[in-house]
């Protein structure tokens, strides 16, 4: 009896966690390849998705689009959402499924040496992408967060 309520409480307790996973991952992976977006389209374009405000962390910038003060210099673009929960294996099949599917998402690369893995990092990819420029797609946990992220760096990059 003991061993069912356990059971029951923590199937319970996982839901609202998995719950949180699917949206962030399935907004991610719909929103965050989108060149082109500042980051009031990009909120925009999740909370279209996901409601407001949105169950999931969202940081994103674009510099080539609008200033964006206080971040990483070699960084021209990112996306990144967190949510609570370790969903790093449910994440990073979604996002390689994502990256393969047309039009294919860059291509494999060394990383870059402006990237180098974290406590936490469950993914670090370097991919070449068109006119020079490379990103870096992240999945990983910290703070009992799952996080996944995709970072376009400048052409030039390697001069950082």
């Amino acid at each position: 009896m003991i061993r069912l309520a356990l059971i029951s409480f923590w199937l319970g307790a996982a839901a609202p966690a998995t719950a949180l996973a699917d949206p962030a991952i399935a907004s991610f992976n719909a929103v965050c390849f989108k060149a082109g977006q500042t980051a009031s389209e990009a909120r925009a374009r999740m909370a279209a998705r996901d409601g407001t405000p949105l169950p999931y962390a969202l940081t994103f910038w674009d510099k080539t689009l609008e200033p964006a003060p206080d971040t990483v210099a070699v960084i021209e673009r990112r996306c990144e959402v967190a949510f609570d929960g370790e969903h790093t294996t449910k994440a990073i099949a979604a996002l390689r499924t994502q990256m393969a599917t047309p039009p294919v998402f860059g291509f494999k690369i060394d990383l870059p040496h402006t990237h180098a893995p974290e406590p936490g990092t469950a993914l670090l990819d370097g991919r070449e992408l068109l006119r020079g420029r490379v990103a870096v797609v992240h999945v990983g946990t910290r703070d009992n967060r799952t996080y996944m992220a995709v970072d376009r760096l400048p052409v030039g990059w390697e001069a950082f």
